[in-house]
């Protein structure tokens, strides 16, 4: 088994060489790309150190089998033809074919078998925000039919790289010494600030961000769900945090549902308000699952219940989530 990293240098191509190591991957060969910028830069995994080539229209992806792919959707877009072209299969973290009817958009604890079935050689990892939500909507799904959402995130500063995280800590310094903050990453300073706006606005008022989360959840649960999502950057590090209420067909108990949390596939409960018992970012970064609470009954419609997600965006909503992806395919002998 022989596996690429394209982007080795980001956060996301960080996080890859951790969870492949952590989950003990079954792979023989590891090799690094990235730009001209990276190329030459050496990280270590399972104590042997890789130096990164520079990503080139050349054979270097000949016998690769699985190629994870975060450099952006440009870049994606670009090497595709290059990655694929000699069987490799490409797991690619960007939004470049998400949407794309011919390229299976996959959430292993949502629609595993989707990755089955891709006629170009690519599987799509959807946005990070959308992988946690489903997650915990599949629990209630199983239950009964979501016929609609709405979800407010709070979104740390790693959604934007690791450059992102740099600044928010670079900031809260200046403020505290009573410099001026400085802006590159965001359209606003963060530290001690909230800012209702991740990615470009559209014609109907909504952002990319936030229109991703329709259009995603839709695919991944074949589904006529409707989703209306409001995305907001918050100033906390690492791992994202989502309000979501949502509507099903039948009138569902607290119980039923509390109890469809705990037993749901890759998905924590933590639930106990009258402990302080709830998830937090804070205490989340760095973990595998989505976790859970404050699950109440909606007091506006009987059918409508509320909860609170946290989840580490870098992993399961990036790293993780693609390679589980490849550890089905090797699984079901479909690579």
């Amino acid at each position: 088994m022989k596996v690429a990293i394209v982007g080795a240098s980001g956060a996301v191509g960080q996080e890859f060489l951790k969870v492949l190591e952590e989950r003990n991957f079954p792979l023989d060969e590891l090799v690094l790309f990235g730009s001209s910028r990276s190329a030459g830069k050496k990280y270590t995994f399972k104590g042997k150190e890789i130096e990164v080539k520079e990503l080139q229209k050349n054979d270097d992806f000949k016998g690769v089998d699985i190629a994870f792919t975060s450099a952006g959707a440009g870049i994606s877009k670009e090497f595709a033809e290059t990655i694929t072209k000699y069987g490799a299969v490409m797991i690619d973290n960007s939004s470049a074919f998400r949407m794309d009817e011919d390229i299976p958009l996959v959430v292993p604890e949502v629609n595993a078998a989707d990755a089955k079935v891709r006629p170009r050689g690519i599987i799509a990892n959807p946005n990070c925000t959308t992988i946690q939500m489903v997650v915990a909507l599949k629990a209630i799904e199983n239950l009964s039919h979501i016929t609609r959402v709405h979800v407010a995130t709070y979104q740390a500063a790693s959604g934007a790289g690791a450059a992102a995280m740099a600044e928010l800590e670079q900031q809260y310094r200046e403020v505290l010494d009573g410099k001026p903050a400085t802006v590159n990453k965001f359209a606003y300073q963060l530290a001690f600030n909230v800012i209702p706006h991740i990615d470009v606005f559209t014609d109907n008022g909504y952002t990319k961000e936030e229109m991703k989360m329709y259009n995603e959840t839709r695919k991944i649960m074949h589904s006529d769900v409707m989703v209306s999502a409001t995305c907001v950057r918050v100033p906390s590090l690492r791992a994202h945090s989502e309000a979501v209420w949502c509507e099903t067909e039948r009138e569902l108990s607290l119980d039923e549902v509390r109890q469809a949390f705990a037993n749901g596939v890759g998905v924590v409960l933590q639930d106990n308000p009258a402990e302080k018992v709830y998830p937090m970012p804070l205490f989340l970064s760095g973990k595998d699952p989505v976790f859970v609470g404050r699950i109440r009954k909606d007091l506006t419609n009987p059918k409508g219940i509320s909860f609170w997600c946290v989840s580490d965006q870098i992993k399961k909503g990036a790293a993780l989530n693609a390679v589980q992806i490849a550890e089905y395919l090797i699984s079901e002998n479909t690579l």
